[in-house]
């Protein structure tokens, strides 16, 4: 009888093996086909000139520089915004409070932002900071709208980070005789900062990629913006505008892979560049 128990448990271990391993490679091969495709589509004009020349004749011919700057411009100021709001409210909700009705509506309302369309979160932003505020359409408004949208992912990650630090390790500082905001700045912080720079990525990604949000907030100039509130163009919102009025399939798709590999680069750079100060 325990044999076979054991017999059972090993083929259903494989199987469970065979599964994820399987999964996996499913996502890197999604990964892949979309890079394919879009290199394939994309790679004959992409050059240098691509990256620092500026759009002429709406955009069918030059470059994507100005519109490059305002795309770091958003994801700057957005992450700028969102990212210590979000730490903070982890750190308040796992470190200064007790479980309580206050804290699991705060969750809750956390969990319902995150699911909420980026359309709904672009007519905020246009209503509130564009109309009531007064700031136009601005990279401001923008960007104040992508933090509000990507607040909840940050503070869900957030807060899991900082609660898979173990207890035993904030009792050592008490004990060393560390105040609560000393234990949280030079241990609990530190612990969980792979999962915090996680969230931080995802956010990254979000922002950078987002259309529907932007394109309510930041409007469609493809000028160099001179100042947090002038209009602007995202990357994201270049591709739409290329591909659904038509303008230039060939552009459309340049712009895809540039904002592809550009996201790629910055969350590599950034999971590198963490790493490294981390790990001394």
């Amino acid at each position: 009888m325990e044999q076979e128990f054991q017999r059972s448990n090993t083929f259903w271990n494989r199987v469970g093996t065979r599964l994820c391993m399987t999964t996996t490679y499913s996502v890197a091969g999604i990964l892949a086909a979309i890079l394919f495709y879009l290199a394939w589509k994309g790679i004959g004009r992409l050059s240098i000139g691509f990256f620092l020349d500026s759009p002429i004749d709406l955009g069918r011919e030059g470059g994507v520089f100005p519109i490059l700057v305002s795309t770091l411009l958003l994801a700057a100021v957005a992450l700028a915004i969102a990212v210590p709001l979000g730490v903070g409210t982890a750190v308040y909700l796992t470190e200064y409070t007790k479980e309580s009705w206050v804290t699991m509506l705060i969750r809750f309302g956390a969990e319902c932002l995150a699911g909420i369309p980026s359309i709904i979160f672009g007519l905020f932003g246009f209503i509130l900071f564009v109309v009531t505020l007064g700031m136009g359409w601005s990279i401001l408004s923008g960007a104040l709208t992508l933090a509000c949208m990507v607040l909840p992912t940050i503070i869900r990650t957030s807060e899991e980070a900082i609660k898979a630090v173990p207890a035993s390790i904030r009792q050592v500082g008490f004990s060393l005789g560390a105040t609560k905001s000393q234990v949280i700045w030079h241990i609990v912080l530190p612990q969980s900062r792979s999962g915090i720079i996680t969230g931080i990525i995802l956010a990254l990604g979000r922002v950078m990629g987002e259309t529907a949000c932007v394109i309510f907030t930041t409007g469609i100039s493809m000028e160099m913006p001179s100042s947090l509130f002038d209009s602007a163009r995202s990357m994201a919102v270049h591709f739409y505008i290329l591909a659904r009025e038509g303008i230039s399939m060939d552009m459309a798709n340049t712009t895809a892979l540039a904002l592809v590999f550009m996201i790629l680069l910055v969350n590599l750079g950034a999971t590198i560049l963490f790493g490294r100060r981390y790990s001394r």
